[in-house]
């Protein structure tokens, strides 16, 4: 690993994070821009690194979901029938044919919980500007490439996400990981 890049991105996750939410307090209305911008710094840093992941973890929020099924996937995304009513399916035969470890979080506990448990060497993470950001701060030193899901029936409800984005993501890392070994 990098030396310097790994100083930088401590630097921009460890002060300049907590800055620019003190900013954001007083300016609403960029808040969400400043946690975007956050997540945006943080991918460039890690793919400037030079990380050799194992082992890969795609990690997702649940209101990528279908609102209206029936099947609660936060501890087990396998128990997903596969309609394709939601980007699920997709994101699981992603995991499946890179295989990568694949989970859904409710929120920042259980994320940290699920990261805890499995213990990737590097995450893709999907989620909104706050709960990315965050949970990229969180998990540091852990390398995470930050995707952030597309809302069109507003937060926290039937979000989804470019599945090439995704995809380009864990490639990355699997790219990474042939070139360093």
């Amino acid at each position: 690993m990098k030396v310097w890049i790994r100083f930088v991105r401590g630097f921009v996750l460890k002060i300049l994070y907590p800055v620019l939410m003190l900013a954001g307090a007083f300016l609403k209305s960029k808040k969400a821009q400043f946690q975007a911008y956050i997540v945006r710094l943080n991918n460039h840093l890690v793919m400037r690194d030079s990380v050799k992941p194992e082992k890969i973890l795609l990690l997702l929020p649940h209101c990528i979901q279908n609102s209206k099924c029936d099947v609660r996937l936060t501890f087990d995304v396998y128990k997903c029938r596969r309609c394709g009513n939601c980007r699920i399916k997709d994101l699981i035969e992603l995991a499946e044919t890179h295989h990568v470890s694949i989970s859904i979080a409710t929120g920042g506990t259980i994320a940290r919980k699920v990261v805890k448990e499995i213990r990737p060497d590097a995450i893709v993470a999907v989620a909104c500007e706050r709960d990315l950001s965050s949970g990229i701060v969180d998990t540091y030193p852990i390398p995470v490439l930050g995707i952030l899901n597309e809302r069109p029936f507003g937060p926290c409800i039937d979000t989804t996400v470019n599945l090439n984005k995704v995809e380009d993501a864990i490639k990355w890392f699997i790219n990474r990981q042939e070139k360093l070994q």
